[in-house]
């Protein structure tokens, strides 16, 4: 099953399941404990890069983290494990960080890139969470909107229908082709 954030990330062939790590973790919980929860969760959605990756780059993972900035100065830690994967194979994995904030200061880009972490979405980290405890598989495609750093938000807004056009014809070529 496909799903997706929704509000301005939908998609006709996604379920819209909530923005943010709470939202999404509630609703998809919702929908595992139905009568017919889905036997394969694959979730699509806008990312922003900590510099690895370019505007428009589509990547597909299976791993996420959930960091909060505050974490690379000292100033916070957590008792959870905050890293969660799907994927046989951890090593050649592209970790996603989900945070219910989006990064604006580019200098806290280089901790996340040491810590192999090269994009940000606010929800995956959820998705894989709940998929986990219901042993349902699950992975993401993830299109780069903007960097993480002061023109975020705009970077965006200016990219967003661009990259929701481009992941779509991304998700559906193997459909078509069938």
């Amino acid at each position: 099953m496909f799903i997706c954030a929704g509000e301005s990330e939908t998609f006709d062939f996604a379920k819209p399941m909530g923005i943010g790590l709470i939202d999404m973790s509630v609703n998809l919980t919702k929908l595992c404990m139905s009568k017919t929860p889905p036997a394969f969760i694959f979730f699509v959605g806008t990312a922003g890069s900590y510099g690895k990756h370019k505007i428009f780059d589509i990547v597909e993972s299976k791993t996420a983290s959930n960091i909060e900035n505050s974490f690379f100065n000292a100033k916070a830690y957590t008792p959870i494990d905050n890293v969660i994967s799907t994927a046989e194979d951890v090593s050649r994995e592209t970790i996603v960080n989900s945070s219910n904030y989006i990064t604006t200061d580019v200098n806290l880009s280089k901790y996340y890139l040491s810590n192999n972490i090269s994009i940000e979405n606010m929800e995956f980290f959820a998705v894989l969470k709940v998929a986990k405890h219901f042993n349902i598989p699950a992975g993401g495609a993830f299109i780069v909107t903007n960097y993480c750093n002061t023109n975020a938000h705009k970077d965006f807004m200016t990219n967003h229908k661009e990259a929701m056009a481009r992941l779509t014809a991304y998700i559906k070529e193997p459909i078509n082709k069938k």
